[in-house]
């Protein structure tokens, strides 16, 4: 799973997509994972990171994550591999 390179990121969690216009805000769990994704890390990596920089249980993490990383497919902000 990678971000779009077209896609601008910037440190505080604001995307856009110049390709539409769009620009998404993310909170601060939501910025740590497209850092992780853009990084290259795989889902289980991110997963540890979370778990272990945050009070995140591993089980609420697992739905919020994949409906997180569906709302990027769905905005289009990620390549399909």
């Amino acid at each position: 799973m990678k971000i779009k390179k077209n896609i601008a990121v910037n440190e505080s969690g604001f995307l856009f997509n110049p390709a539409t216009g769009d620009s998404f805000s993310a909170n601060p769990i939501g910025s740590e994972i497209i850092r992780l994704i853009k990084d290259g890390k795989s889902n289980d990596e991110i997963r540890c990171i979370i778990i272990k920089n945050y009070d995140v249980v591993s089980e609420a993490f697992e739905k919020d994550f994949y409906d997180f990383v569906s709302q990027l497919r769905d905005f289009k902000l990620l390549e399909e591999e």
